[in-house]
Formats: C-alpha cells, structure tokens, sequence
C-alpha cells in the first residue's frame, strides 16, 4: 500500500465523480456553449454572491488571468514573501503582467492591514504603482494557515482607501471555510477577484474557478484566449467540479482531522525540531538533527509513504480524499518506529 502524502493535488476521481463526468453535457465553451461549464460557473457565481465565474484549467491560470486584468505594466503587486503568485507560477507576473512584486515578510504566510498600508508606494514617477494586494487563504507555505476574517477586512478597507485591487488565491478556500465555520458569501465581499481550484482537497483532475465582477471577467475570458485557456467540450471536467461542490466541501474536515492526528505524533518524535500549527490539511515541520530532509524522505518512501521536502530542512505531509483512515493508522505507526 502506497501513502501518497506529497499535496492533495495527487487525487483521483471517485466512482461517482467518474459517473457524473461521463453522464455530462457538453458543448463548445469558447462560443460558450457548454451546458456542463455554464452551470458550474452560476453555481460559483451564487455560492459567492459574486456577478459572473470563469472556469479555467488550472488555478496558476487562474490567478495569473486576475493579476493581468488588475494590473498594467509596470505597476506593484502586494503579497506575502511565500505566496504561490510570487513563488510557485514560473514568475507570471512578470512574465504575463510586465509588473513587479513587493513581497511582505508575513506570519505563516498571512499579512495584516499595517504591513499593506506600509507597502503602497507614493504617487511618484520614480516608483511603480502599487495597483494590487493579493492574498493566499490557506497559505501552503504557511502550514495551511488560515486568515482571521477581521484582518482580511482591514486589509480591504486599506484597499479601498488607496484605490488598490484586491485579490484571493483561495485554492485552498474551501478547507479555510470549513475549518473556521466561514461562508463563501462573506469572502465574495471582500474581495474584487477569487480564484478557487477545484483539483486539491474537492478531487477534480483539474480546473479552477475565477469569480468577480460581470465587467472583470469579461476582460478575463479575453484573457484567457489569449493565454491558450480556451477550451471547447470541457464539460466533462466541469462535471467534475459540479459534484466535488455538491458532494466533496463538508468531508474535507476529515482532511483536517487526519493531519491532527499524524502531527501529534510528529510533536513527540526527536527528529523533529518544530512543528507549524496545523490548522487544516497541510503540515509542515522541521527536520532535526537525526535525520536530513532527504535521508528522512527517503526512510518514509522505504515503508511505501511518499512525503516532499519543501526546503533544506522542511518536510510537509498533505493529507486529502485518498488518504483513509487505515492510511493515517498506518503512517503514524510508522513515525512511531522512526
């Protein structure tokens, strides 16, 4: 039995997801006919009391077609220094946008309304334009941490204030939502622009959903053309989507239960130095002296579970719908024999 603990991208589709993929309608999206993508994206747009939703491949896309629509070459996005925008998406805000990053050096991945205030540049020729603050919730880099809603709303007034766009990287909203009792209502009024991606804990094998204002995503599906989103009979995969919304949210506290259970065993374990709070399905820690990143890596492939060393001396397990309870037992007997 293998363990695949590496992300929660690593899912595959359930029986009855599969079901629904195949019993799907379809049609041409880029002439947006596709009855499968249309649904998904007013159920989107409904469940964030948002305008309109544009359902895109993947959520890299879908964060770099909303940092596109919101800047102009040479302005300044505003995130935290570990942010998946900043780190993880091959440089695209430079490379899609011409625009450059202030990274804020936040707690667990998370900054507050007075490191953004303190960010925004002068209206002066010599410096770029601060035009967006975007934000992670949860933060991967920061444990699957996630943001206090008073912040957020700080944050938003701050934007407000300084006639600046706000954007959410919410690929792993729906675990925040579920592990603080929040709606997706309340999040659609703080932010200008959502991107949630449906193939981490919901299970898709892919998509993303970008939410916002009716103007805002017309000028994204332009964007996505451009960018080669532009698919046809991807109803099937909206599908897909459409029955991890209706059937995969609530069971992701299963996620989190899971990734409490193996860190508490982590916690008593000499090799490891420190353990991120886990408030969700991502944990991180830290690899002490008895082990290397590698070498402890390497131990857990040899009893069949596949774990990621994210730095020189962290390691993150990532627990989602293909990790069952037999699964976690297992695993934390193993951390046991270490």
């Amino acid at each position: 039995m293998t363990i695949d603990l590496r992300s929660d991208t690593v899912t595959r589709p359930t029986p009855a997801m599969l079901q629904a993929m195949m019993e799907a309608q379809v049609g041409d999206d880029v002439f947006g006919e596709d009855p499968s993508i249309n649904q998904l994206e007013a159920m989107a747009t409904r469940l964030f009391g948002m305008e309109a939703a544009l359902y895109c491949p993947s959520g890299t896309m879908s964060n770099q077609i909303a940092i596109k629509c919101h800047t102009l070459p040479g302005d300044e996005v505003i995130c935290e220094k570990s942010s998946h925008v900043y780190i993880y998406e091959g440089g695209g805000i430079a490379f899609n946008s011409g625009a450059q990053v202030r990274a804020l050096d936040g707690d667990r991945g998370r900054i507050t309304a007075e490191q953004v205030s303190a960010a925004i540049n002068p209206d002066d020729v010599h410096k770029a334009r601060t035009s967006l603050v975007s934000l992670e919730n949860t933060a991967n880099r920061g444990g699957g941490s996630c943001y206090d809603p008073e912040e957020i709303g700080k944050i938003r007034q701050v934007c407000q204030d300084n006639q600046l766009k706000l954007h959410l990287d919410g690929a792993r909203l729906f675990n925040a939502l579920v592990a603080t009792k929040q709606t997706a209502a309340s999040y659609g009024q703080l932010f200008d622009s959502i991107s949630v991606c449906l193939n981490k804990g919901l299970g898709c094998p892919i998509g993303s959903i970008l939410i916002g204002p009716a103007a805002f995503i017309r000028q994204a599906r332009r964007v996505r053309k451009v960018f080669g989103g532009g698919m046809r009979q991807a109803g099937f995969m909206a599908a897909a989507g459409i029955y991890a919304l209706e059937h995969h949210v609530e069971r992701l506290a299963e996620d989190h239960a899971h990734a409490r259970q193996i860190a508490a065993v982590l916690e008593k374990k000499d090799f490891v130095a420190s353990i991120l709070p886990v408030d969700t399905n991502i944990i991180i820690f830290e690899v002490g002296s008895a082990y290397c990143t590698k070498s402890l890596v390497d131990q857990f492939k040899e009893q069949g579970i596949r774990a990621i060393a994210i730095s020189s001396n962290q390691v993150r397990f990532v627990t989602h719908l293909d990790v069952t309870p037999e699964m976690v037992e297992r695993t934390i007997r193993v951390i046991e024999a270490l």
